[in-house]
């Protein structure tokens, strides 16, 4: 049985924020039952898919009563395979599938993992409550984020003549990425093809501040994140051809909410799966995901993609099988 989040969903802002300005891995609490020859399961990665793994971790000690540890650091997705592909940690959250170059990376160092889909993220566009714009296309969004923007598209209407004559003032997710990585390639046709003259942080709480404080302000990150806050935010419906559309478990499963909707991912190292402990944690994770995912605000996959990710996992299947976009 998993225990109620509703404390977990309570503290967890605070949680982050201290964990991400620290820069620090983040050693989940469990009970004092064993002090000495306590197994460790080293987790980092993508801030986005965090929130799903902390809670997983949480769920898991408390089971385990105290005889595992599980650390949960937040490197972005990028900080998170260098660690992976190095050998330090045992399991990689990540929002966008494994670049080929990391993939070289985790072959040189004799690396290999297996690759399991655990939930879906809408990467949600957002503005201040008081701002009048409720919906953007595509175009207006690349116009905004498109390296040509730097320096000279500074101001609302000059985006579109009917928004505001106001300056424009952004935040978004720092170049190590995952959900930087996949919006610049879905909204500028490039990954890491972005203006630079924008607040970045690996912490989106840093960027959910930053638009509740500035009427003035837009921001982009995981769903999760937005739900957390949304009696403090404003989503934006985005068109992507098809009229506007506001991201929603419903529009993310259905395809309508485009092209900002992906799966997100655990790569896990087929070293530490022989693990028992690791075993253990990677099966409970897809287990209890259908009933986890949501409570933090992601959208879960079906019953049938679990079943599909544990049959991925139990048959010790390597390598990639997702289109890196």
């Amino acid at each position: 049985m998993v225990a109620s989040k509703s404390k977990f969903k309570s503290n967890r802002l605070t949680i982050m924020g201290a964990i991400a300005t620290a820069a620090a891995t983040f050693a989940l609490a469990v009970p004092a039952v064993k002090s000495q020859g306590r197994s460790t399961i080293k987790i980092d990665g993508s801030s986005t898919v965090y929130p799903i793994t902390e809670a997983v971790a949480e769920e898991f000690q408390k089971e385990q009563r105290g005889a595992v540890q599980v650390t949960v650091g937040i490197s972005g997705t990028g900080g998170g395979f260098k660690k992976f592909c190095s050998g330090q940690t045992d399991i990689s959250d990540a929002s966008r599938p494994i670049k080929d170059s990391e993939k070289e990376k985790c072959a040189a160092a004799g690396i290999e993992y297996i690759e399991l889909p655990v939930a879906y993220d809408a990467i949600t566009v957002v503005v201040n409550k008081s701002n009048p714009i409720n919906s953007m296309t595509v175009a207006e969004l690349k116009k905004m984020w498109e390296p040509a923007a730097e320096g000279t598209v500074t101001k609302w209407n000059q985006i579109n003549s009917s928004w505001p004559d106001a300056s424009l003032e952004l935040f978004g997710p720092g170049a190590d990425s995952g959900t930087f990585d996949y919006f610049t390639k879905a909204i500028n046709g490039e990954s890491q093809a972005s203006r630079s003259d924008f607040t970045p942080s690996e912490d989106d709480n840093v960027l959910v501040l930053g638009v509740e404080n500035n009427p003035t302000a837009l921001a982009y990150f995981g769903y999760s994140y937005y739900e957390e806050n949304k009696d403090k935010l404003k989503a934006i419906a985005i068109d992507g051809g098809s009229g506007p559309v506001t991201p929603s478990a419903t529009t993310v499963r259905d395809g309508s909410y485009k092209p900002l909707s992906r799966p997100v991912f655990i790569y896990v190292s087929t070293k530490a799966a022989d693990r028992p402990e690791v075993k253990q944690f990677v099966e409970f994770y897809l287990n209890n995901a259908s009933a986890l995912v949501p409570e933090v605000g992601s959208v879960p996959l079906s019953d049938g993609d679990y079943q599909k990710s544990m049959a991925r996992f139990q048959s010790r299947t390597t390598g990639s099988a997702a289109a890196n976009r």
